[in-house]
């Protein structure tokens, strides 16, 4: 599949719609497929790197192998992203990467951030959340610091991230 042809599916409408992607989703048969993709995720068209975002997010809960080539980009992107449908795709995605621990370190004080800032939208702040969840899994030593943020979340009586809490596999 070529740039142009990817670019239709992702292409037209606003940010309340995803477009194409899903019909998008199956024609990414392999890396070099997904890497075109990605690419998108620079657009300067934010309803572009939102679909790109949510297909890439999409196609790596099956196949999170074609994340590494990507995760310097994934971590800068995580550091400069502003707009918040990148930031609901990016802290899943992030999730995905093996990481060393300077890149978790990273990786956790973003996400701590993001969910724990109230001005974050819920949707970033319940994804940030879902990731922390998911890395803590990996590393049982986060446990003590995920339960104090869940303590503090809750505490804020939000009702989509209370419910985002109960629904998670905590200890």
């Amino acid at each position: 599949m070529d740039k142009g042809e990817m670019r239709k599916y992702l292409e037209g409408g606003d940010l309340r719609t995803i477009g194409g992607v899903k019909f998008l989703l199956p024609l990414i048969r392999d890396q070099k497929d997904f890497d075109i993709l990605f690419r998108y995720m620079y657009s300067k068209d934010r309803p572009i790197v939102m679909r790109a975002a949510d297909a890439v997010e999409k196609i790596t809960i099956g196949h999170p192998e074609y994340l590494a080539g990507h995760k310097r980009d994934l971590l800068a992107l995580l550091q400069s992203a502003e707009d918040k449908e990148l930031k609901w795709h990016l802290s899943l995605l992030v999730s995905r990467l093996p990481l060393n621990d300077l890149e978790l370190e990273i990786v956790l004080a973003k996400l701590k951030e993001w969910a724990g800032n109230p001005a974050e939208s819920r949707i970033v702040r319940v994804n940030a959340l879902q990731a922390l969840c998911e890395i803590k899994d990996q590393d049982p030593g986060l446990e003590k610091d995920f339960r104090i943020l869940i303590g503090k979340l809750q505490k804020e009586e939000i009702a989509s991230i209370n419910a985002r809490i109960r629904n998670l596999k905590i200890g």
